[in-house]
């Protein structure tokens, strides 16, 4: 997005970009994102008060310049997490801007972050995971050219969802990795681990299950292209690194033809796969290593999916439960 602002405060915009793209090594979806949120604020300044920003009005603006930002974003119907997502964007700025320009805003501070309600993942059921994957092993779906997918292209198709189902990852994880990557055989313990780029560039080792090599060995053996070094794992049908939109299309037509929820996504298979091994005995620390997650809160909202399945095993488990027994 392009944005009137003076120099000196398009070259801050630029300098905090760059620093908050190196220092905290974020993706480039984020860095995007964050560009678009300051860059909309600084739009929006411009109107609001007739003429480009520069640098010292970022430490001029009242709180009621701030809320008439906010105002227009409610009369817009933007969700309370993406001005959320807003607030921390032009946060970082803020700061960045303390650090190196030594601009503040005191009316800034005072904005608080609009209350979001707390989302708890939803997975898919065991079956209708089971049911999700037996149709892509046995039928296939719809290809980019809108053909019904058999042969190597189900195959791959399999490989990928067992990884999301099987692994917990995400899809952009799955669809950034190469085939150095993907580990040729068990290692002398009997461990095959993949060694995953999650967010923030941060690695995590994931041990794959043998239903996972196996798919992924049958992938290796049907697919067109090249299957070693910096070849990508998974490629569409002209060759290049597949499509994240195209696995999310996929999956919305095999859903309307299984019955599965609307929330049956991609991402429903790495939700499932936290969920059914905590309803199954799983340490939470285990699974908060294996999804990759900073905080264990972020993990913990698994346990909110199946407390009936979790308290069943607590009551087994626990000596004075099994004492009243």
């Amino acid at each position: 997005m392009e944005f009137s602002a003076s120099p000196d405060l398009a070259d801050a915009v630029a300098g905090w970009l760059a620093a908050f793209a190196d220092e905290r090594r974020s993706s480039a979806h984020s860095v995007a994102a964050y560009r678009r949120d300051v860059t909309a604020f600084l739009s929006f300044m411009t109107s609001h008060r007739g003429a480009p920003p520069t640098l010292a009005d970022m430490g001029a603006f009242t709180r009621g310049d701030f809320r008439a930002w906010l105002a227009m974003r409610n009369q817009k119907r933007h969700a309370a997490s993406s001005t959320a997502r807003a607030l921390s964007a032009l946060r970082s700025f803020y700061r960045w801007l303390a650090r190196h320009r030594r601009i503040q805003n005191a009316a800034f501070a005072t904005l608080a972050t609009p209350k979001l309600p707390r989302s708890v993942p939803k997975p898919l059921s065991a079956g209708e995971a089971d049911d999700l994957l037996d149709a892509i092993a046995s039928d296939g779906v719809v290809t980019e050219e809108g053909e019904v997918a058999t042969g190597w292209a189900a195959t791959r198709d399999l490989a990928l969802l067992m990884l999301l189902y099987g692994a917990g990852l995400r899809i952009g994880e799955a669809l950034a990795l190469d085939w150095r990557d993907i580990p040729a055989a068990p290692d002398r313990d009997g461990v095959a681990t993949l060694s995953v780029t999650g967010k923030g560039r941060k690695q995590r080792q994931v041990p794959l299950l043998e239903a996972v090599l196996a798919a992924l060995d049958a992938w290796r053996s049907a697919s067109p292209g090249a299957v070693s070094g910096h070849h990508p794992v998974f490629i569409g049908a002209r060759g290049g690194r597949l499509n994240a939109r195209l696995v999310q299309g996929k999956i919305a037509s095999l859903r309307a033809l299984l019955g599965l929820p609307e929330t049956a996504t991609p991402h429903a298979l790495r939700h499932s796969f936290a969920t059914h091994l905590l309803a199954n005995g799983g340490d939470i620390r285990a699974i908060q290593e294996l999804l990759g997650h900073a905080s264990l809160s972020t993990t913990q909202r698994y346990t909110e999916v199946d407390s009936a399945a979790l308290l069943a095993g607590y009551d087994r488990a626990h000596p004075r439960a099994r004492r009243r027994a």
